[in-house]
């Protein structure tokens, strides 16, 4: 048997199926833009709607549309970033200052009795 070897290529190294046949469906590039004002192109299918924001493989920086949709996504994105909102934001969002200050005295009360203090 070790006279006999079997001659072929790696798995998975080469397809062995070809491309005659295969029609493509239609794609169109679009070009994002980023602050730095490096363009680049991403294929999308030609009935696909792109995102507004797109991150630029080789850059790492977000790219986004030249155009109206990407206008209004590039001041989303800096307004987000410039104003964060923190955990006290949110809590006041949910609760009025006299109820926080009433749970408060609660949880205060409670963890007094728990020690034995008055």
């Amino acid at each position: 048997m070790a006279d006999r070897t079997l001659r072929g290529t790696r798995i998975g190294a080469t397809s062995l199926q070809g491309e005659e046949g295969v029609e493509l469906s239609p794609r169109r590039p679009v070009e994002y833009l980023t602050d730095r004002g490096r363009r680049f192109a991403v294929m999308f299918d030609a009935d696909a709607e792109p995102p507004a924001e797109w991150f630029d493989q080789r850059t790492g920086e977000i790219g986004f549309l030249d155009d109206e949709a990407g206008r209004a996504a590039r001041a989303e994105f800096e307004e987000k970033e410039t104003t964060q909102r923190t955990p006290w934001d949110m809590l006041i969002e949910r609760r009025t200052r006299e109820e926080l200050e009433e749970l408060l005295e609660e949880r205060l009360q409670l963890l007094r009795a728990r020690r034995g203090g008055s």
